[in-house]
């Protein structure tokens, strides 16, 4: 396993270079110059001129200017916003969070409830509910994230008034930043509003956390369906079945564990498609997180946050789907034979 480990690590490394360099050649396409590109200082001075220079070594060849970008990237110099003239690092790390805990939340809807629904379809002999379930899959993969967003915004968000329709939490709450998530600071203060501030965040991120769930909670329902059904006919169930054993300790304990793993690698196959309707759906409500910061910086000509958004979009996708593959080969018996008879 430490070997397969480590062959990953290689390919993240060479993918994220990879990605560095693409982005670092689309810069000499931006219709500024390259010194404003690279710093977001609109009007240097002589002396910031100087360093920007040395920094990027923009008076060298352009294998040594591609080098001294990636250090300074890899480093944490993500250059000044052009809008607002703060460090694009400490605006990046502002943001993060909300897209973490709005893609934690989509994630935990899409398992919680798919999983559940794709063996009740697996097992069920009920044809009505056989085909409820794919007519709802097949639904649900089909409707544009966009869509979704914008029908649920103005049915409970502007008609029926049930749900806010942007932002995080209402702007009345002032809740003192710890991790920069809001539910755990919200947990973590002391303020005396503190419950009624936690019940209005989260009916905030109702409407964001169902739309971007949607499309894995078809994928996860109509994977897990699958899988249970190839999983029941194995002979090792049927073991089971004439031991005597309980149809729920056969599903919970054999049958469940062995369905998930296709689960799980269909979740890291799928993290670009989910990170990119998250980008969507932060624009459609107003979600502080890294997606609608990146759109912005697009509509503003931001070009340090441009650069700075596509680059951390890009590695967490990398990153993440790395880490399933990697979780995957290592719960996966199949995984493991296959990586070891491959040696």
């Amino acid at each position: 396993m430490w070997r397969y480990l480590f062959r990953r690590l290689n390919l993240f490394v060479a993918t994220s270079i990879l990605m560095v360099a693409v982005l670092f050649f689309a810069i000499g396409m931006f219709p500024v110059d390259k010194s404003f590109a690279l710093s977001g200082i609109s009007a240097p001075t002589e002396q910031q001129m100087a360093i920007i220079v040395e920094q990027y070594k923009l008076d060298s060849s352009t294998f040594s200017q591609f080098f001294a970008y990636l250090q300074q990237r890899l480093s944490g110099n993500l250059g000044m916003s052009v809008n607002s003239q703060q460090l694009v690092s400490g605006e990046l790390a502002s943001v993060l969070p909300a897209s973490f805990e709005l893609a934690f939340v989509a994630g935990f809807i899409a398992v919680v409830i798919g999983v559940p629904a794709g063996t009740i379809a697996a097992l069920t002999k009920n044809v009505a509910v056989q085909r409820t379930m794919l007519a709802f899959t097949l639904t649900g993969y089909s409707i544009p994230v966009f869509w979704l967003g914008l029908s649920l915004l103005l049915w409970f968000g502007v008609n029926l008034n049930w749900l806010p329709t942007s932002g995080q939490i209402n702007l009345l709450y002032d809740i003192p930043t710890v991790t920069g998530f809001l539910l755990v600071d919200i947990v973590l203060s002391d303020v005396p509003y503190k419950v009624s501030a936690f019940q209005d965040a989260l009916l905030h991120l109702i409407l964001p956390a169902v739309t971007l769930a949607l499309l894995p909670l078809t994928l996860v329902t109509r994977i897990t369906r699958q899988a249970m059904n190839h999983v029941m006919e194995q002979s090792y169930i049927r073991a089971a079945e004439a031991r005597g054993l309980h149809t729920a300790k056969i599903l919970l304990r054999h049958a469940l564990p062995n369905a998930l793993i296709p689960v799980l690698k269909s979740m890291g196959l799928m993290m670009g498609t989910f990170a990119s309707y998250g980008i969507i759906v932060e624009v459609i409500f107003s979600w502080p997180g890294v997606g609608n910061w990146l759109i912005s910086g697009i509509y503003q000509r931001d070009y340090t946050v441009i650069q700075a958004g596509i680059l951390s979009v890009s590695i967490l996708i990398i990153s993440l789907s790395i880490l399933v593959e990697f979780i995957h080969a290592a719960i996966n018996p199949v995984s493991r034979k296959e990586l070891y008879a491959s040696k």
